[in-house]
């Protein structure tokens, strides 16, 4: 892999699309790379987001509003010279405003694959709370516009990294 180097500084990277684009898989390829934190979203639901889900059950915004103001915490932690990155649904604007983003510390990058792709991802994926049922609903919530880099998830991790690496080296 190629490794570019970034002039750090506060700087929360989060990675978001919808379940099965890959996120977890980049954020930690990506913080490997910057030898920095690296944040599952999926790991701040309270407990009873990821019982909804199990079940099949989509989450509403007041499900998430907890959420997002724990992922915002953690957004808001980072401070002179730290780096972390962050893998996040953020399907809606008005979420992402809430985690964010637009500000000056946050970059955003959006995984974004067709409807066959991110289905047969979440086919072979074991052991996650979040049901390949669910990927329709995500889908239709999916606010595409934002500021950040749209990358396709069908390009290996390696060349997701190193689109994002030079995008930050700028």
């Amino acid at each position: 892999m190629t490794v570019i180097r970034v002039t750090m500084f506060l700087m929360v990277i989060i990675i978001w699309g919808v379940t099965g684009s890959g996120k977890t898989t980049i954020s930690r390829a990506l913080a490997n790379s910057l030898r920095c934190p690296v944040f599952d979203a999926d790991n701040f639901h309270p407990e009873k987001n990821i019982q909804k889900m199990r079940a099949g059950m989509p989450l509403n915004d007041e499900d998430r509003y907890p959420w997002l103001q724990r992922l915002r915490v953690l957004v808001d932690s980072y401070t002179d010279e730290d780096v972390a990155v962050l893998a996040c649904s953020a399907l809606k604007a008005s979420y992402r405003k809430m985690l964010g983003f637009g500000q000056p510390h946050v970059r955003s990058f959006l995984l974004s694959g067709s409807y066959t792709l991110i289905a047969e991802r979440l086919a072979r994926r074991d052991n996650h709370f979040m049901p390949s049922s669910l990927l329709p609903s995500q889908m239709q919530l999916l606010e595409l516009e934002h500021d950040g880099l749209t990358l396709n998830a069908e390009r290996t991790p390696e060349q997701l990294v190193t689109q994002i690496l030079r995008k930050l080296s700028i």
